[in-house]
């Protein structure tokens, strides 16, 4: 962990009191549990290690996608993220998207992501390969389809930052945002997931 690294992590209870503070809630619902004109389990990705993988796999299982990065003020979600899905793995995939798109905050190379998430949070869950989340000619698909509602029923809403999260049920709906402020042990993220 570099010195930046481990001071973000030290501050990283600070930055989520001041979240908490100053910022509303940045919660969305669909409230009406409008259906994707396009089917989730008809998306894929590559794995960090390259491997494929097909979101059908998912079906049955709530699945909470979030862009990652490992040198942002928010990288302490990532234990966070993994004690929600070791609480929950049964009924809960999370993903997490790694991505380089604020203030380059993310320049490792997939295996480097990779072994830095397992060493200094002891991640379990899966990480897809590194790529683009916000609009642009080299957004990665799910991210396109997780912000437009013409693709996903009702959302138009891309990360605003690192560590934004995109809730599916086990049917393949869409059903919350939360926003980087929110934490993955956030009431109502706890919720979500009953």
């Amino acid at each position: 962990m570099s010195w930046r690294q481990s001071f973000l992590k030290v501050i990283y209870p600070l930055i989520m009191f001041k979240g908490k503070i100053v910022s509303a809630k940045g919660i969305q619902q669909n409230k009406h549990n409008m259906a994707p004109a396009i089917p989730f389990y008809s998306l894929q990705g590559v794995l960090n290690n390259g491997t494929p993988i097909d979101f059908a796999a998912f079906r049955g299982k709530k699945v909470l996608l979030v862009n990652t990065a490992s040198n942002c003020g928010y990288t302490g979600q990532y234990a966070q993220l993994q004690t929600l899905y070791l609480q929950n793995r049964d009924k809960l995939v999370v993903i997490g998207f790694p991505a380089n798109d604020f203030k380059e905050q993310e320049k490792g190379t997939d295996s480097e992501i990779a072994l830095f998430c397992q060493k200094n949070y002891g991640i379990s869950f899966p990480l897809m390969q590194k790529s683009s989340v916000v609009k642009g000619p080299h957004q990665n698909e799910v991210f396109a389809w997780l912000g437009d509602s013409a693709k996903n029923g009702w959302l138009n809403q891309e990360p605003t930052w690192n560590f934004c999260k995109y809730l599916v049920n086990e049917e393949g709906v869409l059903t919350h945002y939360f926003d980087k402020d929110v934490s993955p042990l956030d009431k109502e993220v706890l919720v979500a997931l009953q």
